[in-house]
């Protein structure tokens, strides 16, 4: 994609598996380099071993907690230390943290610290050691459960909620030079999926009557990353599959509705 090329560098947080680890493979790919971060040490260094082995650019990862603000000190640095430079930011891990009446306020802190909280911290580290004089971009992966009611989900909903607003106000602050967008996705197959995934009425609530891939969702983000989204700041990208546009009927191609003359 234009823009996205060898010279260029990216942190990706939550990047060794699902949306991601596809965000990671589709920058290596053009030859941007990456850094990575994760919680468990053993996956880092087998999605770097497997990466490494398929592609050129340079690829690093650094273990620890996005709701660490010392951690997210640290990834900034470690990537001006391993490139000299960022010119992109993904931010991508985030606690599927789902509870409601039974939400104690542990759970609270602990989905908006390592939510939308290690969000903002990172795009501050971002804006500190990319600079605000310059050309940059940030893409936020948020969800539908930002537009909607889904039950049993005050904790997770509330906090992707908070990422949408998030975008917009770091748009407004870093503009005009650094771009900060959103993705929001609907159902995702990733290793976190449940066994709801593989139900047929599930499947109906997309357009498209599947579940959608995370290359799917990693190519919109390579493109609002790009130069070919120059244009592109403050927004959301819903990709969705068509889920939200759905009403209550979802997608029944077997019973249309009768109508008259």
């Amino acid at each position: 994609m234009k823009g996205l090329e060898k010279g260029k560098f990216a942190i990706v947080t939550g990047g060794t598996r699902g949306i991601g680890r596809a965000v990671t493979e589709g920058l290596l790919g053009c030859g941007v380099g990456v850094l990575i971060t994760g919680r468990k040490a053993s996956s880092g260094e087998e999605a770097v071993r497997e990466l490494r082995k398929r592609y050129e650019a340079p690829l690093h990862f650094l273990c620890g907690d996005m709701g660490n603000e010392d951690f997210c000190i640290s990834v900034a640095d470690e990537s001006v230390r391993r490139f000299g430079k960022v010119d992109y930011l993904v931010n991508n891990a985030f606690p599927f943290t789902s509870k409601y009446l039974d939400a104690a306020r542990e759970d609270w802190k602990h989905v908006m610290e390592a939510g939308p909280i290690a969000y903002a911290s990172m795009i501050t580290q971002f804006a500190r050691v990319h600079g605000l004089d310059k050309p940059g971009a940030v893409v936020n992966i948020s969800s539908i459960s930002q537009y909607i009611a889904q039950p049993q989900r005050w904790t997770y909903n509330t906090a992707k909620g908070a990422v949408g607003q998030l975008t917009k106000c770091a748009a407004m602050d870093l503009a005009p030079y650094i771009r900060v967008n959103s993705v929001s996705p609907a159902a995702v197959w990733t290793d976190e999926c449940d066994a709801d995934h593989e139900d047929p009425l599930f499947q109906k609530m997309h357009m498209i009557n599947r579940i959608i891939e995370v290359e799917e969702v990693a190519e919109p983000v390579l493109f609002l990353l790009s130069d070919g989204a120059s244009a592109i700041t403050a927004a959301d990208l819903r990709v969705d599959g068509g889920y939200l546009s759905m009403g209550v009927e979802g997608w029944r191609p077997e019973r249309p509705m009768k109508g008259s003359d």
